[in-house]
């Protein structure tokens, strides 16, 4: 139970005892919160089923709550919205009860499938958003109960690789992985650099565009890595390789961690059962020399068009490597439920599959989710890209991030004292949280546009801000320590930025639960906020460690305490390293 779930049920029985359905006492915070901390909008919608006065019946509700000791206040605004402030006494022991990460009551096994990065490609700027989105709700669900998997599901077996191995075959056609009759073994040692696998590609892909023989060969090295080749597949093992150690790097340097790294070739062995399964069921029918699944419903508003599980020349694609995939986890982890992190491009994608694996009875369509989501613009309102317009290496922007914010650093006068090696850890701490913070700040679904003199800032809605408010908070509490100031102790609600702390720190269960129920880290981003904002006027308006009055100390202390601990927990929820001073 969250603190609103708590005032709900209590609203809930007075409009019970009104002779009312106990369903319209539903709480919220207060649009107005210089006129009220809660108000219950029930009574408006009750009277409309009941044909009575809005106004007059929530009167008669209000009346139930007569002499609560939840309620210090109970008032009747407008037509019939229903204010509420709490007691002191009463929202002093939820600060303790709300205090702590919210636990589901049903949890479950759920893979999460981000980052999604292709073979041979280094990760840039629009694998950013996967990867910190996708990182946040994995700890999200986690904090709640559920037993998490996150997957990288590397692209690692469309065209691209065909065009790789093709390209390199004609660089290199004396190399041993394209002689047919070589028995083995192959060499342990990639033949190519990661370097070369980086050019190789770009070069490939024009190439393959520019002139259809070379797609032609480029589509017949696809079709016989997936036959099986043993050439090839030993080739292609040499990309995977080089390719996930540099996105391990990367993706490390950002917090993100991944506890599969597979890839739609992991679940290619299933895609002759699959085509065999689909083929008994009437699923799979052929369409102009290509293999497909109708996924079409007649109550659909829009085009639905059919999944092209094989192309005429007999290779699978996305489609069919996302079935078997699915297969493949039902199999092996038998999650409850499957959410993707893929941007707002693949929504028509992500449906077929959905649907098709329903269809099939592979997995039911409601457990399997899109999380779709926006892009990162830069200030002209397009795609983030470099100065000359080219796409921007995750790896060189994450060091651009990190040399703003040193710069910031030193403007602020925060890298006194410290020695070389640690402001440096320091600035990477503070880019990455710049970084991060900025982008899950914005709701999943929006566009946003990075603009990173705002996002480095140490004022206002940023990461920066709130490592820094995270380091004061933890400075007065080792204050405390060291001035001998005592154990923190019950806590009392006198001044009114304590109880405006109060009800900053009791909100917490409430913003975790609606982050892991609707999917939006950003609901953790603005509590975070909220409470440091709180934090601040409470600090300076409060004496704390040299409060005269004990109980009044160890009150305060305690508060301290818990924005501390909360904070904590919002950083890891969200990613993000704190730091101990600055």
């Amino acid at each position: 139970m969250t603190l609103l779930d708590d005032l709900s049920a209590f609203m809930g029985e007075a409009f019970a005892a009104a002779g009312l359905d106990a369903a319209y006492g539903r709480v919220v915070r207060a649009d107005r919160p210089d006129l009220a901390q809660f108000q219950c909008n029930g009574a408006l919608a009750a009277a409309k089923a009941a044909k009575q006065n809005p106004r007059a019946l929530a009167g008669m509700v209000s009346e139930k709550l007569s002499g609560s000791e939840i309620f210090a206040e109970v008032t009747i605004a407008g037509p019939g919205f229903i204010n509420l402030k709490l007691q002191d006494s009463w929202l002093a022991d939820q600060t303790k009860r709300h205090g702590d990460v919210w636990l589901s009551e049903a949890p479950e096994k759920i893979v999460i499938d981000y980052g999604g990065p292709n073979v041979a490609k280094p990760l840039h700027v629009g694998h950013l958003r996967a990867a910190i989105i996708g990182e946040s709700l994995k700890r999200i669900a986690r904090s709640a109960g559920h037993e998490v998997i996150g997957d990288a599901h590397l692209g690692d077996w469309g065209l691209q690789m065909g065009q790789l191995i093709s390209e390199l075959e004609l660089r290199e056609p004396d190399l041993p992985y394209f002689d047919e009759a070589f028995g083995g073994p192959y060499p342990q040692d990639a033949p190519i650099t990661l370097g070369d696998l980086e050019a190789m590609y770009p070069a490939a892909s024009a190439a393959c565009k520019a002139d259809k023989a070379r797609a032609d060969l480029a589509r017949a090295a696809t079709k016989a890595l997936q036959d099986g080749r043993p050439g090839y597949r030993a080739l292609w093992r040499h990309f995977v390789d080089l390719s996930v150690a540099a996105m391990k790097k990367d993706y490390g340097d950002l917090g993100v961690d991944f506890d599969l790294w597979n890839g739609e070739a992991d679940a290619d062995a299933l895609i002759p059962e699959i085509d065999k399964d689909l083929r008994a069921r009437g699923l799979l029918e052929e369409s102009d020399g290509a293999d497909i699944i109708r996924v079409a419903r007649d109550d659909d508003k829009k085009e639905m068009p059919p999944i092209i599980f094989r192309n005429s020349q007999g290779a699978v694609g996305y489609h069919a490597t996302d079935i078997a995939t699915i297969v493949d986890r039902v199999r092996n982890i038998d999650p409850a439920r499957m959410l993707y992190v893929v941007d707002a491009r693949q929504r028509l994608h992500f449906e077929q599959v959905f649907r098709a694996a329903d269809a099939a009875g592979y997995f039911a369509e409601d457990k399997l989710e899109h999380l779709w989501f926006g892009t990162m613009n830069g200030k002209d309102g397009k795609p983030f890209k470099t100065r000359e317009g080219g796409t921007l290496k995750l790896r060189d922007f994450i060091d651009m991030v990190t040399d703003k914010a040193q710069s910031r650093l030193v403007e602020n006068g925060m890298a006194e004292g410290f020695g070389d090696v640690e402001t440096a850890e320091i600035a990477r701490k503070v880019g990455v949280a710049a970084l991060k913070f900025a982008d899950l700040s914005n709701p999943r679904t929006s566009d946003y546009i990075f603009d990173i003199e705002r996002f480095t800032s140490f004022e206002g809605k940023t990461g920066p801000y709130l490592l820094y408010a995270r380091a004061r908070i933890r400075s007065v509490l080792a204050k405390a320590a060291a001035a001998g100031a005592g154990e923190p102790g019950e806590i009392l609600i006198g001044a009114p930025e304590e109880r405006d702390l109060a009800l900053a720190v009791a909100a917490f269960a409430d913003a975790h639960r609606d982050a892991y129920q609707k999917r939006l880290p950003h609901i953790l981003c603005d509590h975070a906020f909220s409470l440091a904002q709180a934090f601040s006027k409470f600090y300076a308006a409060c004496r704390i460690v040299d409060e005269g009055d004990d109980n009044v100390r160890a009150s305060r202390l305690r508060l301290v305490e818990i924005v501390a601990f909360q904070l904590d927990k919002i950083f890891d929820m969200l990613g993000i390293e704190a730091l101990e001073r600055m």
